[in-house]
């Protein structure tokens, strides 16, 4: 194949092969092949309905791009010395058909609206795909916390016992935040559906090109309405790149517990095999090696945005080679989320939840003192600061009997609370880790009835999630599917 034929008019002189590997983007390419084909097809089809191209050189300039299509393309389009896969793939069409046809695909396009439109092509697909993996997570956290919704566990504040709550009520605390997750994508999606196609280097083109139609083909909703915005701006990227670094984190805080609770001085979890490794010399270690690993993915996702608004936040308009660096952390962390939401899925659905573990630490470390404070405000008349104060000072004592609280009591506040008709009895009741729990019944509380209301909602909001998309995807695939079927009617 040719040498770059972009450079054969103004410049001159060889480049060494550090030279070229340094000014080249065929990795990070590699993600975007494919959607290059595509936008390809539609400039294609543009030109030849607004009659800028003839019949025989758009029939067999697609006839090639068809055929790279359905076989791929050859490994010498990745060749450095063109240094993006735009420039090595005209290389290849015009090997192919002769400069005097494949040399007419470029009429009205830049390379710049053209790697735009492709990453916005690639990244719709890939936001479409990662909100399916944070459905399936989360509806595997809706299904498991809907058979815990009377598992009484410790919950945590500063990893000290605090109140106790229950499995079904700390799972759903998670799908809330991935729910967010999930908007989040879902609202960055919108602002990725607009195509550059058409916008040329940043002035746009002196051809009659129609936008609108090549962004249909596209799958696109709308033709960016400026031209220069259109092969500059990066902020899609960014935001969805902060909406995979939020989601990531939301899944490394929830590694993090898994890693602490599969402990065996903890022991609320047991990790499936599958997701564990054991020591190259320590024969009875079980390492939660996956939740680990994704801990570190979410400091690469998080990587990546920090590299990706470093490189956007000095560059001047329009387009800027700098751009090209910011391409591969835009796919490194998707790729972080594509390969960590599924495998956090596996893990929870085939975790076991050792639930007499947890009810025996639910009460421990004083965890439902608060209640007791909460009873001698509602049922004895005290004010909480008073109540709050006394039971303090029995937890200093170290115990919650009646006659640690009452000693408690005529020292902090000087008052008796077997007077007021506080008993040993209803201590034991209100101190019982099942109580706590059922009496946190209001929105938003671990009581069953309470979790019941958040499972229910929770479930609803998920089905409309997976119904956008179910019908986003299968409207982009439709597109696609369009696009093609145009594309072979012109050769046909």
């Amino acid at each position: 194949m040719r040498s770059d034929q972009i450079r054969q008019g103004r410049l001159s002189g060889e480049r060494s092969g550090d030279l070229e590997h340094f000014l080249a983007s065929m990795e990070a390419d590699r993600w975007i092949a494919e959607a290059d084909l595509l936008v390809d097809m539609a400039h294609l089809l543009g030109l030849r309905r607004q009659g800028i191209i003839d019949e025989a050189p758009a029939r067999a300039l697609m006839a090639a791009l068809l055929d790279l299509h359905d076989h791929g393309l050859p490994e010498e389009a990745f060749d450095e010395k063109f240094e993006d896969i735009h420039a090595g793939k005209e290389a290849y069409l015009i090997d192919r058909v002769g400069e005097d046809f494949g040399g007419r695909l470029h009429m009205g396009r830049s390379r710049n609206d053209e790697v735009a439109t492709c990453i916005r092509v690639r990244l719709k697909q890939e936001l479409i795909a990662l909100v399916r993996s944070l459905d399936d997570l989360r509806r595997t956290l809706l299904d498991v916390a809907a058979a815990h919704t009377e598992t009484v566990m410790p919950g945590f504040t500063h990893l000290q016992h605090a109140q106790p709550t229950t499995l079904a009520h700390y799972l759903l605390a998670y799908e809330q935040a991935f729910s967010r997750d999930t908007a989040r994508l879902r609202e960055a999606y919108a602002r990725v559906d607009v195509s550059p196609l058409g916008s040329a280097a940043f002035a746009s083109t002196g051809f009659p090109l129609d936008r609108v139609y090549t962004a249909g083909l596209l799958g696109f909703s709308r033709p960016a309405p400026n031209s220069m915005d259109a092969v500059a701006a990066r902020d899609f990227a960014i935001e969805v790149l902060a909406g995979v670094a939020v989601s990531m984190t939301t899944a490394s805080r929830l590694c993090e517990e898994l890693v602490i609770w599969s402990t065996a001085f903890v022991g609320f979890v047991q990790l499936d095999d599958a997701y564990c490794s054991t020591s190259s010399i320590m024969p009875q270690k079980k390492n939660p090696d996956v939740a680990e690993i994704m801990r570190a993915k979410a400091g690469s996702a998080a990587g990546s945005l920090a590299a990706a608004i470093t490189i956007v936040k000095g560059l001047p308009m329009s387009y800027n080679r700098d751009l090209q660096e910011l391409t591969p952390h835009l796919w490194r962390g998707v790729e972080s989320a594509r390969q960590s939401i599924p495998l956090l899925a596996g893990m929870i659905g085939t975790a076991t939840f050792r639930t007499e573990r947890m009810a025996a630490e639910a009460g421990r470390g004083f965890s439902t003192a608060t209640e007791l404070a909460d009873v001698l405000v509602r049922e004895y008349g005290l004010p909480f600061r008073t109540a709050h104060r006394i039971v303090g000072r029995a937890v200093r004592h170290g115990s919650l009997d009646l006659a640690t609280v009452e000693a408690a009591a005529r020292e902090a506040a000087g008052i008796s609370v077997v007077e007021l008709g506080v008993t040993e009895e209803k201590i034991a009741s209100v101190l019982d880790p099942v109580h706590a729990v059922a009496v946190r019944n209001i929105v938003g509380g671990p009581a069953p009835a309470a979790v019941a209301v958040q499972l229910s909602e929770q479930q609803d909001l998920l089905a409309r999630d997976t119904a956008w998309a179910e019908e986003t995807g299968a409207a982009l695939s439709s597109a696609f599917e369009h696009l093609i079927l145009e594309s072979r009617r012109l050769i046909a």
